[in-house]
């Protein structure tokens, strides 16, 4: 210490601690020519004394304007030392680096001029305290006092104009740095932060393409700062980024990937298309490098289809077609399970866009990859089922598309029927609502013959009568009605002059026989449709009309239908038949049998290969409705049980039977549900 103040006039020191700036400049000035003798004499140990006189008793003194002057003097001595000041920069620079976090605002401020001047002196042996003049920087950007802040980005640029020019620089260090940063949220520090990103992406010997990964999710977060600045400025360096990704031969999709997956469900719309724009982009250009994130991929991609921002939607529809179109293999990490997990959690989306997609892919993966999709179908079959029920036609379409495309494999087409007739069981308005688009399209899809000779079997042995009676009747409505079934009615209009037929119209009985009406109409289709050959078809009509209330609409109707029909096209032989007595003559007339006076075919008819045994048949019609009645006597039981407990107890709601629209083809582009159960 003795030995620096020899050398220090009492005066410099004096003033060096002076309240008003000119003196302690003045003093530092003659700081500057004290060190620049003693560096001219190479005393080298003396200018370390002088440097820690200056630390010691100054920067680090409680009194401000003794920190300030001493900030100034150890500049001053900077520059005094000109080129040889780097044997010496460990000693001047970390107490400047210190009072960066005075209390005094003037101290801090005096910290950025002082190091200023130093790193204007040293240039490039300052890199070796980049990273701690980085953090510094990092805290006075967002510093409280204004002045503090200029002086900060005055020393920001020179030290950016620096590391440009520096061959000393490591990114791989400062990269820590940055990314332990990028999550502020302070909009000082962020322009800071992008502004150190643009500069250093710009020096050509810096690779910060090649750490992309570390500081994207930094860039999206700003791009829903408050302020239009910061997100211009991410934006910028977004842009600029994916333009070099573009151009570059190699590039590290992976973590990226699973960055912009994630920022395409921001709730900041800015945010979402910047980042379904790169996955867009990242789709075209990495294609099969993206395989092993398919599935994440597609999780962005769905939800964003039904985007409120017609920008997004119009993307996010352009880059799942191109993701369709990368046609990869399973064997080789594409992960058809993963895929299938996405598209089911997107069939419960409230957007009929994005089931609509879902849908679409479960489609084309049942196409590409039919044995591995099956193997998952367990783990869909569900799902698929509760879609039948959604509100949209063209989804409840492109389910039975899929159920159709699974259901070619008999175990899986029984399976769907009997999983279908669940779902009518347990839900009653599914039954109603969607009962007729369902039935009618999987006829279309899957052969109506085996659809309905299939559900036959299956509600032949149905245990709940009531459920059974009404599905009856709701296939035999759809039987009589719908386009799609006409080849079926066809069929069973040959009932007594072809196997097929004749086949078909017992495969059905068996199960009409719980509905009395629907075995009527079951009967008529297949034997009475034509009046001129079978009168007992009017005979029939007209014994119906007599049971029916005569002011009901259902009377008018039938009564008016009855008489448009000529009585010319019965002849008097007809006529006499009819009224003779047996029922079966007509029919079995033309079939060339005979019949018995109990009404029995006879031994050598029944040999025929189109006869029908028709008093079985009714035999085992009234032995069905015998179980009916039974049941409803029981539930009749129940319900005075109830009654003597309860005066009202609450009442189930009945089962309706549904209606048909008629025989209009279905379309997909049908938003009533043509040919559905309206209520």
């Amino acid at each position: 210490m003795a030995d620096a103040l020899s050398v220090i006039p009492a005066s410099v020191l004096r003033n060096l601690s002076d309240k008003l700036y000119e003196k302690r400049k003045n003093a530092a000035l003659e700081f500057e020519g004290i060190v620049k003798q003693l560096a001219s004499s190479g005393d080298h140990e003396k200018i370390s004394l002088v440097i820690n006189l200056l630390t010691t008793e100054f920067v680090y003194s409680p009194h401000a304007n003794h920190r300030k002057g001493g900030l100034i003097g150890l500049a001053a001595a900077t520059v005094g030392l000109t080129s040889e000041a780097a044997q010496h920069l460990e000693q001047i620079v970390q107490p400047v680096l210190n009072s960066f976090s005075d209390q005094d605002s003037r101290v801090r401020y005096y910290a950025c001029e002082a190091l200023y001047n130093i790193a204007k002196i040293v240039r490039g042996d300052f890199i070796i305290f980049f990273n701690q003049i980085f953090d510094a920087l990092c805290k006075l950007s967002a510093d409280s006092d204004g002045n503090v802040q200029s002086a900060a980005h005055l020393l920001d640029r020179l030290v950016k104009d620096i590391v440009t020019e520096s061959d000393q620089f490591s990114i791989e260090e400062f990269i820590p740095l940055l990314r332990e940063r990028m999550n502020v949220l302070n909009p000082y520090v962020r322009q800071f932060l992008v502004g150190w990103i643009t500069v250093l992406d710009s020096v050509p010997d810096i690779d910060m393409l090649g750490f992309l990964p570390d500081f994207l999710d930094g860039l999206f977060n700003m791009l829903s700062d408050s302020s239009h600045e910061i997100r211009q400025q991410a934006d910028s360096a977004l842009s600029e980024f994916l333009q070099e990704i573009k151009n570059s031969p190699s590039v590290d999709y992976s973590r990226m990937a699973e960055i912009l997956v994630q920022r395409a469900a921001s709730p900041d719309e800015f945010t979402r298309l910047t980042a379904i724009t790169w996955i867009n982009e990242f789709v075209k250009l990495g294609r099969d490098q993206l395989v092993p994130y398919y599935a994440d991929i597609l999780g962005a991609i769905l939800p964003c289809i039904s985007d409120k921002e017609e920008k997004i939607r119009v993307v996010a529809r352009e880059t799942n077609e191109e993701l369709r179109a990368i046609k990869a293999d399973p064997a080789e990490t594409f992960d058809v399970g993963a895929i299938l997990s996405i598209t089911r959690r997107q069939l419960d989306s409230e957007w009929e866009a994005t089931r609509i997609e879902a849908l679409h892919w479960i489609s084309t993966l049942l196409n590409r990859h039919r044995a591995e999709v099956l193997c998952f179908l367990n783990d869909i079959f569900d799902t698929l089922l509760k879609a039948l029920s959604d509100s949209s036609d063209e989804v409840v379409l492109l389910v039975l598309d899929i159920h159709a495309c699974i259901a070619q494999d008999p175990l899986n087409f029984h399976q769907l029927v009997v999983f279908l007739v669940h779902n009518f069981r347990v839900d009653h308005s599914l039954l109603e609502r969607r009962g007729a688009l369902i039935i009618r399209r999987l006829c279309v899809l899957l052969d109506a013959e085996r659809v309905y000779r299939e559900l036959s079997t299956i509600l032949e042995g149905e245990a709940d009568l009531d459920f059974a009676c009404i599905m009856v009747q709701a296939l035999n409505l759809i039987l009589l009605t719908s386009s799609e079934l006409s080849e079926l009615r066809g069929l069973l209009k040959q009932s007594l002059v072809n196997a097929a037929g004749k086949d078909l119209f017992v495969s059905l009985y068996a199960s009409w026989c719980h509905s009395p009406m629907a075995i009527i109409s079951l009967c008529l289709l297949a034997q009475l449709l034509e009046p001129g050959r079978y009168i007992w078809l009017l005979k029939a009509l007209y014994g119906l009309l007599m049971l029916l209330p005569q002011k009901s609409s259902a009377f008018t109707r039938l009564r008016t239908r009855l008489k448009t029909v000529p009585l010319c096209s019965f002849n008097s032989d007809q006529l006499k038949r009819a009224s003779s007595g047996n029922p079966y003559s007509q029919i079995l007339c033309h079939s060339g049998s005979q019949i018995s006076e109990d009404g029995d075919i006879t031994q050598d008819n029944r040999n025929l290969q189109n006869g029908i045994n028709f008093a079985s048949r009714l035999q085992q019609f009234e032995q069905m409705q015998l179980q009916h009645r039974m049941l409803a006597k029981s539930q009749a039981q129940s319900r005075i049980s109830s009654a003597s407990l309860s005066k009202e107890g609450p009442k189930a709601e009945p089962w309706r039977i549904p209606t048909s629209e008629g025989n209009r083809p279905l379309s997909r582009s049908s938003r009533r549900g043509v040919g559905q159960f309206q209520i």
